[in-house]
């Protein structure tokens, strides 16, 4: 998501920041160029005009053309204009009590409104430890009920259905009264979709809402869609008064106009996106760093919290001491993919790297496969060449490459490669908080400018010999 228009959006800010004199009509220009870019990224023509002339608005004064860094400037306009139209969103889901919390599914059928069903139980027991429901109320779609129980298997929550009743409104009923008796706090109602927005199917989802008064209403859009998604959410609001928008297959290939778009056209926010098929992957929206996706900028806050929910507190903590004394091997490098792994596809994580956003990571060889292949290589060595990588020579290389299927010249980058992050490891382990986020910042404006960063970092000072300091006090006495 978001691929074209982050490029897009790099190469104006790119410019603007290689001029060494800006003028109005270089802004102008630049924003001619977003403009473009918006529209061809599926954003409402409207939102497009809107948020251009507010952008143009305040960047028409002296502050850009008198700034010493005009890109950098333009680029935190353009981040805070995109926060505020995503925004204001607040992602949590407010529990009642007593239980049980309602929350109704509405939208579109291949909408993928079932599997997100599951996708928000599951969200509901990891980060808020309720203990949810799935209700079928889809009785239009042959084997729904059947898909659903499927999803709430994977989900591993229970599935309320009436075998043989053809009345929605009677099971949604019938499941509230099973939750207070099952003790399950939190009921999420499947209901019917059709292909396009009809009344019976309207007419249905309203009778569900009135007979059991749903605390949330949650519209699921398919964010491939684009602009056909936010008209969807803005007659489903019509009729529902909705509380929020969960965008699906957010990790697809799709330009992203519904995602910048459907705050502004309906008044309701995204809540939730769909970023994978696997039942943990549904993330909280969030404008800000969204917005630092959308210009390349990273989004470090996600990044950090996957890392949490996956790595080990106490691995993590002897793993900081191992590079801080600059003991990191090989062993622990494969320890450290095997667990990036575990937080999703390599592209996806990298893509929350700040300077990485966009086409940039395309010539970096740092997919899914050459993850796997690394891992070959490394699998493939002795426990004395994983701990001193120095000692693998040309015939060591050969037996490496033969037993990974990989060649010998891979060796030595993956060695030459691991040698680089070690020492880059060792260096941010060395480092204050303020450093770090200097450093996480300099990346990012690394990936708007295509400078290379330069960290300002303490060296540690190296300890003399005993012939350097009789020499050091002979000059001293000179």
């Amino acid at each position: 998501m978001f691929e074209a228009l982050t490029d897009r959006f790099s190469d104006v800010f790119r410019r603007l920041s290689g001029r060494g004199r800006i003028t109005e009509k270089n802004v102008q220009d630049a924003m001619r160029e977003v403009r473009t870019a918006l529209l061809e990224a599926d954003v409402n023509y409207e939102v497009v005009k809107k948020f251009c002339d507010d952008v143009l608005e305040k960047a028409s004064g002296q502050e850009v053309i008198k700034s010493l860094h005009p890109g950098q400037v333009m680029v935190k306009l353009v981040h805070d204009e995109l926060i505020e139209l995503m925004g204001p969103v607040d992602p949590r889901i407010y529990y009642v009590s007593p239980p049980p919390t309602i929350i109704l599914m509405a939208g579109l059928q291949g909408s993928g409104k079932t599997t997100t069903c599951g996708k928000l139980a599951r969200h509901c027991i990891r980060r808020d430890g309720k203990k949810p429901m799935l209700v079928a109320c889809d009785l239009q779609r042959p084997a729904a009920v059947e898909q659903l129980g499927i999803v709430a298997e994977q989900a591993s929550v229970p599935c309320f259905k009436i075998e043989g009743e053809k009345n929605p409104v009677k099971v949604a009923r019938k499941s509230i009264d099973w939750a207070r008796k099952n003790d399950r706090d939190v009921v999420i109602i499947d209901t019917a979709g059709r292909l396009h927005v009809d009344e019976e199917m309207m007419k249905q989802v309203q009778d569900i809402s009135r007979a059991v008064n749903p605390h949330q209403i949650y519209l699921v859009c398919d964010s491939m869609t684009g602009q056909d998604a936010v008209n969807s959410a803005k007659e489903f609001n019509e009729r529902l008064e909705l509380d929020g928008v969960i965008l699906t297959k957010f990790d697809s290939d799709a330009r992203g106009g519904a995602a910048i778009s459907v705050k502004a056209v309906t008044g309701k926010p995204i809540k939730f996106i769909g970023v994978g098929e696997k039942m943990d992957a549904l993330e909280e929206f969030h404008p800000d760093r969204m917005a630092g996706r959308i210009l390349g900028m990273g989004d470090v806050v996600s990044l950090v919290e996957k890392a949490q929910q996956e790595f080990d507190e106490k691995q993590a903590e002897k793993m900081q001491e191992k590079m801080a004394k600059g003991r990191f091997d090989l062993d622990d490098f494969l320890g450290q993919m095997k667990q990036m792994r575990k937080m999703g596809p390599m592209k996806d994580i990298m893509k929350m790297m700040p300077g990485m956003g966009g086409g940039q990571m395309e010539g970096m060889g740092l997919g899914d496969d050459e993850v796997k292949q690394m891992e070959a290589v490394i699998q493939s060595m002795t426990a004395e060449e994983r701990g001193n990588p120095e000692i693998i020579d040309g015939s060591r290389r050969r037996r490496i490459a033969r037993g990974s299927g990989t060649q010998p010249q891979d060796v030595s980058g993956l060695v030459k490669s691991f040698n680089m992050a070690s020492g880059m490891m060792q260096q941010m382990a060395g480092m204050g908080t303020k450093d770090r986020m200097r450093m996480a910042q300099q990346m990012g404006q690394m990936g708007m400018s295509g400078a290379t960063p330069k960290f300002k970092v303490k060296k540690r000072s190296k300890r003399l010999t005993k012939k350097q300091r009789d020499r050091r006090k002979r000059k001293r006495k000179k």
